[in-house]
């Protein structure tokens, strides 16, 4: 570091301007933009003037405080800058100039730095006490120049860099320190200062990548803290040094060219950063080639800027076909590309050539051949090879093909295989051989893009196409189709209608001659001749026939022919039938309705004709004469060309049905009339003319169909009748037939016995209870034998061998009895295991057990115990509290 000089004159006296004329400074040779250089105060004696500073030299830029500071970045030359600062009263317009003097720092030589620099001491601006007097001398505030540090110092650390000390230290003790980022803030403990010499320091080596400058704050205190001076802005500046190598922004570029380019076409551009000081040389870029692969036709094909990074091409010659792609080598070295001091790196460019238009496609031969049968389409009949050059698959390899002669009725077209690029000639209308056995064509190739200037096509683009036409059987054709015959309806069957012959267009094969054959006739009029094609009439020809359509009739025919493989053709024949009156007319509708009396309620009637105009209306309506009850019941009155009105002649006509004929006459020629019956329903009416006994009327004229109906009606349910009682009969048979196979007196249906039998009252209380026990006597013939049971008693299977019990009377009571078999049922083991009906005694047919009726008559004995009734289950308990409830 060079010592940083600044001189300043005093004067005792209060004068208004700068206090010198030249104010001289020791600046840094690398100035940025915005950075101060150097204070130069403007003194006035009244501090109420408004001063505006200004600059001579642009690049300089005087603040409203008198800092000067630098408008933009640059190295100042070895010779002294010099620039006037002006001064400008705003309100008197006075003006003052200075001159100022700026030195840059000497070079570094490379000697120790203790020999080269002096520490400088910054000697703290004496504060303004506010008793102080006006006229007494006030030393200037100092703007101290930035300090410039090198980066990537090697020491010895601490580096001592500047001395701060206040011009006070001579009568007080005072103590330094520092404040701001690198001193007590982060990046904190960078710089120190010694308190008590005021010595600032480095710690350790300073990065410029990192932080470029440091902004500190240096205070003076005496002993107890109180300030004793401003505290005074440093401006520590990291000098930058080169340390870092440029990288390019990618390490592979890609880029195209054209082919065929010319020197001087732009291809790509290449760009490397350096973290370096882009201002001074170490940030300062240049680029270079270092290689070229492949080196056809020419190793320097591109060439580089070497301060952009543009690549553009120098030589002519770049061919797709032959070179697709180039790779460079590209260099950027710092030190503004010094090979000696300046770091370098490396980027691969790769140059891609594309395709143009440059090659036309060519045909693989000069002439093609096929062949299509005749009357075929949508046929390929040959196939253009061609070759192309360009890349494939690309507009300037696509080839598209028109044919430029041979074709003038555009039977063919050339459609192009995007795969395989080759021309498909196909077939979109059908030829005749008769007509046309061969076609040449011309045909062009060219590609979807037009051929780059300068580049013609050559004779291979263009070829001829020659296509054979085969001969084949077609199908015979009717001339005309469809043909129209105008034939009046009536033609008698066996009559001669036409002739419908077909011809056969193959003019150059051996074929018999057609036959013909019907393929359509709906009604079944006609018959064709099948050597000649006569149609002749099988039935009568009818315009009022339902297959006759707007008096059109269309009948179809066949022709076949006996060639290889046999053809046919169909035609048809369209027979218009002119009208003839036919046809008489007749009456719509054929049923009315009308009133008794004489009222304008006349019945309209409507005549309807097949034929048509002249042969049918206007219509001629009248009532016969005979019977001669017609007319003198009824009128008729025409009313128009088809219509006419029907209405009573008589005053009063009596309920029914009526037959009344209507003559109708045509207007043909000659005329045609017939008699069609009306049938009028004559009924009872209200006041609004409307029919009260419709019903009655409509009963009472019922056809003979619908009399018959209701009959059958009526006989069918009668039938039906008797068959269901005949099936009751029948089923009241089965059933006592069925009864018959039972034993009345094995049939427990009819053997109920009413135990709860009450009798007659109070009156009736004579039981006798000695016949609830066993009867004493059992009538040996009304034993049933062991084994005969009920077919409805139980399934039929193996009978179980019960115990054979005694016949004799048993001398208990009935719950004994009944006891002793359920228990000689349930200790059984060839008991079924399902329940059955168990018969334990027979009674027979009649019973020898007195009436229930005795069961509390004085004679029975009042005294008998009855609580055993509680025994034999629920049934019998309604007994027991009856009876043996005692008196109550």
């Amino acid at each position: 570091m060079a010592p940083i000089k600044a001189t300043c004159e005093e004067d005792m006296s209060c004068k208004t301007g700068f206090p010198e004329d030249v104010h001289s400074a020791v600046v840094s040779r690398s100035v940025h933009g915005g950075q101060p250089l150097l204070n130069v105060r403007f003194q006035s004696c009244d501090g109420n003037k408004k001063i505006h500073f200004g600059s001579s030299e642009p690049d300089f830029r005087v603040g409203e405080d008198g800092v000067i500071y630098a408008e933009r970045s640059f190295q100042l030359s070895a010779e002294p800058t010099e620039f006037v600062v002006s001064a400008q009263d705003k309100e008197t317009q006075q003006e003052w100039q200075m001159r100022v003097k700026l030195t840059p720092e000497p070079a570094f030589t490379g000697a120790s730095e203790k020999d080269q620099r002096k520490i400088e001491d910054i000697v703290f601006p004496r504060q303004q006490y506010k008793h102080s007097s006006p006229l007494k001398r006030q030393k200037r505030d100092w703007v101290i120049p930035p300090i410039n540090l090198p980066e990537n110092s090697k020491g010895p650390f601490p580096q001592e860099l500047v001395r701060i000390r206040s011009d006070r230290d001579k009568s007080l003790s005072l103590r330094y320190s520092v404040t701001g980022p690198g001193a007590d803030q982060p990046p904190t403990g960078i710089f120190i200062i010694n308190p008590i010499s005021g010595q600032l320091s480095v710690t350790k080596p300073l990065d410029r990548e990192q932080i470029a400058s440091f902004h500190l704050r240096a205070h003076a205190v005496d002993v107890n803290g109180n300030q004793v001076e401003n505290p005074i802005d440093i401006v520590i500046n990291v000098i930058d040094m080169n340390d870092n190598r440029p990288e390019f922004l990618h390490q592979v570029w890609n880029g195209t060219v054209p082919e065929g380019s010319k020197p001087g076409t732009y291809v790509m551009t290449v760009t490397a950063i350096d973290a370096d000081d882009p201002n001074t040389q170490n940030g300062m870029l240049r680029y270079r080639i270092l290689s070229q692969a492949p080196s056809s036709p020419s190793p320097n094909m591109f060439t580089i800027n070497n301060e952009t990074g543009d690549i553009i091409t120098v030589a002519a010659g770049l061919d797709r076909e032959k070179v697709q792609q180039y790779t460079l080598i590209i260099q950027a070295t710092d030190m503004e590309g010094n090979p000696t001091y300046g770091l370098s790196n490396t980027a691969t460019a790769v140059i891609a050539v594309t395709d143009v238009n440059d090659n036309p496609p060519e045909f693989t031969a000069m002439t093609f051949y096929g062949e299509v049968p005749e009357n075929r389409v949508d046929v390929i009949v040959a196939n253009l090879t061609v070759t192309d050059k360009d890349q494939p698959h690309t507009p300037a390899w696509n080839a598209m093909y028109r044919m430029t002669g041979g074709d003038p009725t555009g039977r063919f077209t050339i459609l192009t295989d995007p795969n395989s690029n080759d021309g498909l000639v196909t077939v979109v209308k059908p030829i005749d051989f008769e007509t046309n056995r061969l076609f040449v064509l011309t045909v062009a190739a060219e590609n979807q893009v037009p051929l780059a200037k300068g580049i013609q096509h050559p004779p291979q683009s263009t070829a001829t196409v020659s296509i054979t036409v085969i001969d084949v059987n077609e199908s015979p054709y009717f001339a005309p189709n469809p043909k129209l015959v105008r034939q009046e309806e009536g033609l008698l069957a066996g009559s001669m209608l036409a002739t419908f012959t077909a011809q056969d267009p193959d003019r150059y094969m051996q074929q018999t001659s057609l036959r013909y054959s019907k393929v359509s006739d709906p009604a079944n009029w006609l018959k064709i001749d099948p050597v000649n094609g006569q149609i002749t009439t099988t039935a009568v020809l009818d315009r009022e026939s339902i297959y006759v359509q707007n008096n059109m009739y269309n009948a179809t025919f066949l022709a076949s022919d006996n060639g290889i493989p046999p053809m046919s053709g169909t035609g048809t024949l369209q027979i218009y039938l002119l009208d003839i009156n036919d046809n008489a007319p007749q009456v719509h509708p054929k049923e009315a309705t009308t009133c008794e009396t004489l009222q304008p309620n006349a019945i309209n009637i409507t005549a309807v004709d097949p034929d048509i105009d002249p042969n049918a209306g206007p219509f001629a309506f009248e009532l016969p004469d005979t019977p001669a009850s017609i007319k003198r019941n009824w009128t008729i009155v025409r009313i128009s060309g088809d219509h006419a009105q029907l209405s009573l002649r008589i005053r009063f006509l009596e309920a029914g049905i009526y037959d009344v004929p209507i003559v109708i006459t045509d207007s043909g020629n000659p005329h045609a009339s017939s008699t069609s019956l009306l049938k009028v329903k004559v009924c009872q009416c209200d006041l609004n003319g409307d029919c009260t006994d419709v019903d009655r009327i409509v009963g009472a004229g019922l056809g003979t169909g619908a009399i018959i109906a209701i009959l059958l009606c009526i006989i069918i349910l009668l039938i039906l009748v008797l068959m269901f009682v005949v099936w009751m009969k029948r089923r009241d048979k089965e059933r006592q037939a069925k009864q018959l196979l039972i034993d009345p007196e094995d049939d427990v249906r009819d053997n109920i016995l009413k135990y709860d039998e009450e009798g007659g009252g109070e009156e009736d209380q004579d039981y006798d209870l000695s016949q609830l026990q066993q009867p004493d006597t059992v009538e040996p013939d009304a034993i049933k034998p062991v084994g005969i049971r009920r077919l409805d008693e139980r399934p039929i299977h193996a009978e179980p061998q019960y115990p054979v019990r005694s016949a004799a009377p048993h001398p208990g009571d009935i719950g004994d009895f009944i006891n002793e078999g359920l228990k000689a049922a349930d200790n059984d083991p060839t008991a079924p295991p399902y329940d059955s009906l168990l018969v334990f005694d027979y009674e027979g047919s009649g019973s020898t057990a007195g009436s229930l009726s005795s069961l509390n008559s004085s004679s029975s004995g009042g005294e008998q115990d009855y609580d055993y009734l509680n025994d034999w289950g629920p049934r019998f308990k309604k007994l027991a509290d009856m009876y043996g409830g005692g008196d109550d």
